[in-house]
Formats: structure tokens, C-alpha cells, sequence
């Protein structure tokens, strides 16, 4: 019962549907956790106990009386703090936002949450307003990687994977506009996928636009396919989501890839400044796919590096939000959100669409490639983590440089995953990227167990979170 903390959600689904252990035992287990153990990587912003715990005692009563929810009912989540949640504030990490209003709008994500009959844990970090790939801001401070506390869990999502990696949930919620979700799991440990744009409904809708998805982070792949399935149900409130999915994406999730068609990319074509450790182990997980079976081909898509696309669209998102902003609010603000903002606003029109058809011609060169592939496998990350602190580890200040993997995939909107394989000679872990065709969650979730099931260190726990 003591490691109640170290069960994950398939496993506290199954033990709260034969009795075993109760959603109040875990609930309690997680909290007495946090508070002893979030001090030293801060991924938590707000904690409310008693509201936590009304929820795990009215998940118990289902179960008791066999009337549970869903799967996910009384398996403890926690909320990335740029999402809302009627009755907390969603304060997104800045001291711009305004704490002193109404709290009485769920986003869809948590909306479906409270209806799956989920615990939810508290709310978890971000940089100011999701805009970096680190997680420090100036209302919430610095979030720490646990394997080295030294180090950066990524970002924007790092204070999800943060808690997920030390054990403070089994489950949270990720946003990706550029790598978040990718991020923050490769530099912990974690698996994060973002799914396809659209899958999962979002309210408000995101400045960033089409860029910026919804998704699910756990330890293991088969709790973030338990989580996806509750996320992916439909909102209305957003006019741009797909269609409910027609299965779980739990079916046929031990499937395999043999006989699979699988690109390998380990620069994408351009990357030319991967860190020979992150390319050694993610080559030798490529290998590994040849083992379970899978035709694996060493190939680069075409389209070269999109990065002056993204900058040119994210950039321009953050200028239209605090671009205009008056001086006195802009103070308030990161001030590197703030320069970006200030640089986005002189985006000219002209240049934003131009970049806006770029896109799609990119994207429509990536879906032809994928025709001819499955599946396809590039690092999640040219790096491993760096010190915290900083925006990149390169003295330009650039975060697009080392993450030139994530965002050619937010601007073709396919679903992309990072899973665990491995770790450097210095502890820090590294993630295998998996990107699937267009609406094909399935393959890439799949492909991913697969890997997880080969891998004997996926599970380990850092030092000092044990």
C-alpha cells in the first residue's frame, strides 16, 4: 500500500474494479507525496486537498456500488495550468492574467474528465503562457527535471512531466504548439503524444491557432491511450474538432509492427547538430524495430527545414495576443514572451499568409511521403536536457535549433509521440520520436507499446524519487 504513489493507471483502473485498494487510498498516497516531494522539482502550482479528496470519496462510491464512470474513474490526473478548471484559476503561469476573476468554465479536456469521474490532482506548471520550450516563469519560478535536478524537464508541459517522472501522478494533461508535449517527455523519461489537430477539442481556442494541439502524458503508453480515449470525446464549443474516434485507441494496442513500413530520419535532412549520444541510442531504438520486425528504411522527408514557417506563424500568434499591449501589462509579462510578442506584431500581413501557404505546400509534401510509410522515427530532441535557467544550451538563445523535430510536425498537424530509449552516459534520458499518417493514432500508439514491451529500463524511477 505504500507505493500506491508508483501504480499506473491501467493497474489503479483494474485494482479499483476488483477492490483491491480504493480511488481515496491513492489519492491520499499522492498528496502525502507531493508534499513531501514537489519541493525539489516545483511541478505543482495549486493543490486543493479537500476538493481532491471529495472526488476520490464519490469515485469509491461507484466502485462500490459498481457504477463506475469509466476506466479512468478515480485515477488521479494532473492539469496543465493553461487549461481551464472551473473553481481553480488558470493563471497560465504569468503574472499577466488576472487572478481575481470568475472561475466557472471548464476547458473540454477537464470538462471530460469530471464526466470519466477522473481525480483531479492539482494544477501543474508552465512557462509564461506555454511560449517556450522550458518550464520557468516569473510567477511560478524554476520546474526541475527529476533525474537532475540541475537540469530543464522541457517545456511548456514540464511541469506535467515533471510530476509524472517523479511519481506525482500516473497521468496529465499536455498542450504541444511546438514540441510541448514531445519536449518535456523527452527530457524526462515520459510518454507524450500529441495527437492529430483536431482529435482532441480544445475552448478557447489557441492564438497559435492550428498549431497547437491537446494531448496525453503518462509513464506508459497504455495509460495515455486510457487517457485519450476520455480526452477525444466531442465539445461543441470547438468548431474545428474531428469526429469522435470510431474505437478505443486502447484496441489492438498489443498488436505489433511487424510488417510494418517505417521511415528512419535521424536529421529529418537537416539537423545537422544532433548530440552524438541522443543519435547513438535513438539509432540503435530504430534497430530495434527491424528486430520486432518492422521494414525500417533510412530516409529523409522532403521539405527541408520548415523553421522560418513555424517562426513566422507562432511568432505572429504572440504579436496578435500582447503585441499591442500597454507598456505597464507588457512589464508583467516573461520578457522573452514579450520580445517575441513585440517581434511578431511587425510580422507584415503579406508575409504571415505567404508563410500560411508554405505550409501547406510542406505538409502536402510530408503526407505524399507518407504514403509510402507507416510510421515514421526521427529523435524527439537534438539534445538532452540542459541546465535549467536557460532557453537553449546554444549561445544564440535559440530553442527552434534543438528541437528541430517537434515542430515540422505541429505545422503538417500528424500525430507524433516521444517514448523513453534510454539514457546517456550522464543519466539523462532520451526520446525516440514516432510519427504516424494523417488520423492514425492507432499506428503510432501501437508502435510505441511495441517498443516500451523490448525496452527492460522504461519503468525506472529517479534517484531520489524511489
Amino acid at each position: 500500500m505504500a507505493e500506491l504513489w508508483h501504480w499506473n493507471a491501467p493497474r489503479l483502473s483494474t485494482a479499483f474494479g476488483s477492490g483491491e485498494v480504493s480511488p481515496v487510498e491513492v489519492a491520499k498516497s499522492l498528496l502525502a507525496r507531493i508534499a513531501a516531494l514537489d519541493s525539489k522539482v516545483n511541478a505543482y502550482c495549486l493543490i486543493d486537498e479537500p476538493t481532491t479528496l471529495a472526488q476520490a470519496r464519490a469515485s469509491e462510491e461507484r466502485w462500490t456500488k459498481k457504477a463506475a464512470l469509466s476506466p479512468l474513474d478515480g485515477v488521479p490526473v494532473a492539469v496543465k495550468d493553461i487549461l481551464l478548471t472551473r473553481g481553480w484559476p488558470t493563471l497560465r503561469g504569468s503574472r499577466f492574467t488576472d487572478p481575481n476573476q470568475a472561475w466557472n468554465d471548464d476547458a473540454p479536456v477537464v470538462a471530460r474528465l469530471r464526466e470519466a469521474g477522473a481525480v483531479l490532482l492539482g494544477k501543474v506548471t508552465t512557462p509564461d503562457h506555454g511560449w517556450k520550450g522550458v518550464t520557468d516563469s516569473p510567477l511560478t519560478g524554476i520546474t526541475r527535471n527529476p533525474w537532475n535536478l540541475d537540469k530543464t524537464p522541457g517545456g511548456s508541459s514540464g511541469g506535467s512531466s515533471a510530476a509524472v517522472a517523479a511519481r506525482l501522478a500516473p497521468l496529465a494533461l499536455g498542450t504541444d504548439g511546438g514540441g510541448s508535449i514531445r519536449i518535456p517527455a523527452g527530457f524526462t523519461g515520459t510518454f507524450g503524444i500529441k495527437p492529430n489537430f483536431g482529435r482532441v477539442p480544445a475552448w478557447p481556442s489557441s492564438p497559435f491557432g492550428t498549431l497547437a494541439h491537446l494531448g496525453p502524458m503518462s509513464r506508459d503508453v497504455e495509460g495515455s491511450a486510457m487517457l485519450l480515449d476520455v480526452m477525444s470525446r466531442p465539445d461543441a464549443r470547438d468548431w474545428q474538432a474531428l469526429a469522435p474516434p470510431g474505437s478505443s485507441f486502447l484496441k489492438d494496442l498489443r498488436r505489433g509492427v511487424r510488417d510494418k513500413r517505417i521511415a528512419f530520419s535521424p536529421t529529418m535532412g537537416f539537423a545537422k547538430n544532433v548530440e552524438p549520444e541522443v543519435a547513438e541510442l535513438v539509432a540503435a531504438a530504430a534497430r530495434r524495430f527491424s528486430e520486432l520486425g518492422a521494414r525500417v528504411d533510412e530516409i529523409d522527408p522532403p521539405g527541408g527545414d520548415p523553421g522560418e514557417i513555424f517562426r513566422t506563424l507562432w511568432w505572429g500568434g504572440a504579436g496578435f495576443v500582447f503585441g499591442h499591449v500597454a507598456a505597464d501589462k507588457r512589464q508583467l509579462l516573461d520578457p522573452g514572451l514579450a520580445a517575441v510578442a513585440e517581434e511578431g506584431a511587425r510580422i507584415p500581413t503579406r508575409e504571415y499568409i505567404e508563410a500560411n501557404v508554405a505550409r501547406g505546400a510542406y505538409a502536402s509534401r510530408m503526407r505524399q511521403f507518407m504514403e509510402n510509410y507507416d510510421l515514421l522515427l526521427t529523435p524527439s530532441l537534438a539534445v538532452a536536457a540542459f541546465d535549467v535557467g536557460k532557453l537553449s544550451p546554444y549561445a544564440d538563445g535559440s530553442w527552434t535549433r534543438w528541437t528541430p523535430f517537434t515542430y515540422p510536425f505541429n505545422l503538417t498537424q500528424q500525430p507524433a509521440a516521444s517514448v523513453p530509449c534510454g539514457r546517456t552516459r550522464a543519466g539523462l534520458p532520451v526520446g525516440l520520436q514516432i510519427v504516424g499518417r494523417h488520423y492514425d493514432e492507432w499506428s503510432v500508439l501501437q508502435a510505441a507499446f511495441a517498443y516500451e514491451a523490448a525496452d527492460p529500463n522504461v519503468d525506472d524511477i529517479p534517484e531520489g524519487f524511489a
